[in-house]
């Protein structure tokens, strides 16, 4: 199978079944995107939303969290995953983004970063949900159920796999795409026990095949 037959009938298969695709993170503004986003590294989306409706409702606006310390955060994030760095990450974060960006979250991927705990997965995550810019925020889900499937070979890092998922992936779909493979991974290709009996993209899926192949 070409790449390109591999990418279209996974494109058309999720563009027909999955029309929509969302984020699972809860979130009202873009401030409580971002703060989601952070948290949500190395966490499940279950937990996150679990924990940020009282962190949001004890700072309910950068300005709010900008006059918090880390030490104030903590308790409320406790639950998360590294909580002492991203209660950190959180309290500086906030304290930029009122100081140098008036209390809004920047469009700009590029100067998105400069805020701590922003890398460029979050930026690009922050693009895609927010501003449905064509760029390809690469979780363990994406990394891992692009190369399973094919769409990837070999990809070492997450921009590897980022930067040959927006090669091959029409710009427009890019941000409904990254949802695609996030749910895809989290509910049907598992890291650990796929269920490729239920799965509607196993035809164009090169472990699925090389399995089949095994069993013959």
């Amino acid at each position: 199978m070409t790449i390109k037959a591999r990418y279209d009938g996974v494109i058309a298969w999720f563009s027909e079944h999955m029309p929509v695709a969302e984020s699972e993170l809860r979130y009202e503004n873009p401030y409580q995107l971002l703060v989601a986003v952070i948290l949500s590294a190395q966490c499940t989306d279950k937990r996150v939303n679990m924990t940020t409706p009282a962190l949001f409702e004890a700072f309910p606006t950068p300005e709010a969290m900008a006059r918090a310390s880390a030490e104030e955060i903590y308790p409320y994030i406790r639950s998360i995953s590294y909580p002492n760095n991203k209660a950190r990450n959180l309290a500086a974060m906030a304290r930029m983004l009122c100081e140098e960006f008036g209390g809004e979250v920047p469009s700009d991927l590029e100067r998105m970063q400069r805020l701590p705990g922003v890398g460029r997965k979050t930026a690009n995550v922050l693009g895609a949900v927010l501003w449905q810019k064509e760029v390809m925020p690469v979780d363990t889900h994406v990394f891992r159920v692009s190369e399973r499937i094919g769409l990837t070979t070999g990809s070492k890092t997450p921009l590897q796999t980022e930067l040959t998922l927006e090669k091959h992936i029409p710009g427009p779909l890019l941000p409904i795409a990254h949802h695609w493979l996030i749910l895809h991974g989290r509910y049907v290709c598992t890291a650990r026990a796929p269920k490729c009996a239920e799965c509607g993209i196993a035809t164009w899926c090169r472990k699925y095949a090389a399995d089949r192949k095994t069993r013959i």
